[in-house]
């Protein structure tokens, strides 16, 4: 009962559910992925990722899609095609570039460790980020409205019938917890 009054309290404090998800992700992560069992789940790891998703990753990228909504308004197949050109080509590696060193230091990682993992780990995620998300945010930026367009984190997409884009952010968290 404590940890559902814990999460009642976190869904209160942060309105979307990119919390969830992320939550979500790191779990399947340390469970089907690393099989850590149980008793070696990582609940620092979990609660961080958590953590990362109501203070960072929500208000970034849903601070990013109403800039992004505000340079290119329009919603015809090409203004979808040059939000996803400028999210993937600008954002998504500035993004990756802050979120990646912000989870090493959260795991305690000292500078130079964290340094050294950036340089190690961000091509990788980089070339990965490509292969999933540049299709995903096409459809998501010409068939959604920008109020449901971070459909990563709100609630309303599984009454739209746009579940996708939640399962594409869950195996995308789920990447990043078992590369960080």
């Amino acid at each position: 009962t404590n940890v559902w009054r814990l999460l009642r309290r976190k869904a209160a404090l942060c309105p979307d559910n990119t919390w969830s998800l992320m939550g979500l992700g790191d779990i399947i992560s340390q469970q089907l992925v690393e099989r850590r069992g149980l008793q070696e789940h990582q609940r620092g790891r979990t609660l961080t990722m958590m953590s990362l998703g109501c203070g960072f990753v929500g208000p970034v990228v849903g601070g990013w899609y109403k800039v992004l909504d505000r340079f290119i308004p329009g919603t015809t197949k090409v203004d979808a095609l040059k939000k996803m050109m400028l999210d993937q080509g600008g954002f998504a590696p500035c993004f990756l570039g802050c979120f990646l060193p912000l989870v090493g230091a959260l795991n305690g990682l000292s500078a130079k460790d964290n340094w050294a993992k950036l340089q190690r780990d961000y091509p990788d995620a980089l070339i990965t980020n490509y292969y999933l998300w540049p299709a995903v945010q096409l459809a998501n930026f010409y068939l959604v409205p920008l109020h449901y367009s971070f459909l990563s984190s709100t609630v309303f997409s599984c009454s739209l019938g746009w579940p996708v884009v939640q399962l594409c952010s869950v195996i995308w968290t789920l990447y990043l917890s078992w590369m960080s």
